[in-house]
């Protein structure tokens, strides 16, 4: 069993799906983990007795306030899990500028904010384990290869993927990890909304849809969150000591095939 007793840990985009998720797998792991979102997720903090925060990850003044909040709450930072992000389904031509503004300004603005606010607490205790600290990226599969439909998602997806190595080679001397997560298609409200959307695209019904996006992976079903959950607390890890700039797929083959 992965041993994360006395570490602290942060999840953005916390109060469902993948973060909330990765919330509990980290506490059951030992961390005390810390969660935020636009409206605070007490209610899980409660759970899994840990902290919350309300959050827009947007916001380069919300996150030097979480980072003196997770510093006097619970004493320091050891993994930051850059989780929240957007969906976005739509032809490029239809694409309008907000919709490319609004995506990045979550999915890769918020990476880069959260990621150079937390370098200096992660920093500091970094010594204090044998893997150093930790910063794990949700990316995609839309992160690895193009997709009709798909090219504003795709496109910041990418950016963490090529984000994530950069600061993997720039903060490997202070003893910060830095890796990315891939999932495929996981049964949670994004992943459901993704299989409305081909539907809708595609001109057939949500069950043909959601057959078609399972046999798009070799394994034929949708990953769990768990899978993904799995995926962090393991990067997160003395597991993964010697693992940095990585990317872990869990896409159930998809990308292989």
């Amino acid at each position: 069993m992965t041993d994360l007793a006395g570490r602290v840990a942060l999840v953005t985009g916390a109060s469902r799906g993948l973060g909330a998720a990765t919330a509990h797998a980290l506490a059951a792991a030992g961390a005390k983990v810390a969660v935020t979102d636009l409206v605070a997720p007490e209610d899980l903090a409660a759970e899994i007795g840990g902290i919350a925060r309300a959050q827009d990850v947007c916001l380069e003044a919300d996150w030097a306030a979480t980072m003196d909040w997770i510093r006097t709450e619970a004493g320091g930072l050891d993994i930051l899990v850059n989780n929240a992000g957007l969906w976005l389904f739509k032809p490029i031509t239809e694409t309008t500028l907000d919709d490319w503004r609004r995506l990045h300004a979550v999915n890769v603005e918020g990476v880069f904010l959260g990621t150079r606010a937390a370098i200096p607490l992660l920093a500091e205790r970094a010594h204090q384990w044998r893997g150093g600290t930790a910063i794990v990226n949700l990316s995609s599969v839309a992160g690895l290869q193009g997709a009709a439909g798909g090219t504003c998602y795709n496109s910041t997806k990418g950016a963490v993927r090529l984000f994530t190595k950069g600061c993997a080679v720039e903060l490997a001397p202070a003893r910060i990890r830095v890796n990315s997560v891939h999932p495929g298609v996981i049964d949670t409200d994004m992943g459901r909304k993704l299989i409305d959307d081909f539907a809708a695209a595609q001109g057939v019904g949500n069950n043909e849809s959601l057959a078609n996006v399972a046999a798009a992976h070799p394994l034929g079903h949708l990953g769990e969150p768990q899978n993904v959950a799995d995926a962090v607390v393991f990067l997160a890890s003395d597991r993964a000591a010697f693992t940095t700039g990585s990317e872990l797929v869990v896409d159930g083959g998809m990308v292989a095939g």
